[in-house]
């Protein structure tokens, strides 16, 4: 990989003033372009703190993210973070209206999108008629129409039950391996995180830095029975720390 990198965290501190508490300390990351990264670490180690300081939604108290094109970000919310009065179609082309796209091209992408994530015939309901899992494919669709270079997700599955959740990380890896596309994601489930990742990045209790980077070397597409993919669950999560009491 080269050392300049396509989206980079240098020295990353955040220190939350009101309750003065350390979240990160000194988080250096480099991401390359077209990766899939995973972010694993304990609860409260600042891992989704740190991904919305790599999206651009978060400031930081020191350090700097250096990002490509800062209009082409995207992110997936665990809480699917819908607008309850629109339609599926309207969520999805939201962030297309509010660039000026033109009315014809955002019918082209959004038909495109939601025929792509099983959503065009419930392109007119509300996100109260829908299944969580169809909400957050709605999520989905939103933040891939607007074609961003770098796609984060914020344990974008932990809301929804096995099955469909699984249904949904084929769906994602299909996603990535059409579009190249670049994924930074945080998950709390060491098993997702070796079925997706090309690398993972582990971080310590808070206040949370990086503890190790380890390289997925499963051949794809992974089986999840195999000897080799309890081996690498294994090992990672030999290495997650757990906070002491």
């Amino acid at each position: 990989m080269s050392t300049s990198g396509f989206l980079t965290a240098h020295q990353i501190t955040k220190r939350f003033a009101g309750a003065d508490t350390l979240a990160l300390h000194d988080v250096n990351l480099t991401v390359e372009s077209g990766e899939f990264c995973c972010i694993i670490g304990p609860s409260g180690c600042g891992k989704s703190t740190f991904l919305r300081i790599l999206s651009g939604l978060a400031p930081t108290t020191s350090g700097r993210v250096n990002r490509p094109d800062e209009h082409k970000l995207a992110m997936v919310f665990q809480n699917f973070a819908l607008f309850p009065w629109l339609t599926v179609y309207d969520n999805v082309a939201f962030g297309l209206r509010m660039r000026g796209v033109s009315h014809a091209e955002i019918h082209e992408r959004v038909s495109t999108q939601l025929a792509q994530l099983g959503l065009a015939d419930v392109s007119q309901q509300h996100p109260k008629e829908l299944s969580g899992g169809m909400r957050q494919r709605v999520g989905i669709a939103r933040a891939l129409v607007i074609e961003p270079t770098i796609l984060f997700l914020d344990e974008p599955f932990s809301a929804l039950d096995a099955f469909t959740a699984d249904t949904l990380r084929k769906e994602l890896l299909d996603i990535w391996e059409k579009t190249h596309v670049t994924i930074v994601m945080v998950t709390h489930l060491v098993e997702e995180a070796v079925e997706l990742a090309d690398r993972i990045v582990v971080f310590s209790p808070k206040p949370g830095t990086i503890q190790e980077i380890v390289p997925n070397h499963l051949k794809r597409p992974r089986v999840k029975r195999s000897p080799g993919f309890y081996k690498a669950v294994d090992e990672l999560t030999a290495q997650i720390v757990l906070p002491t009491a």
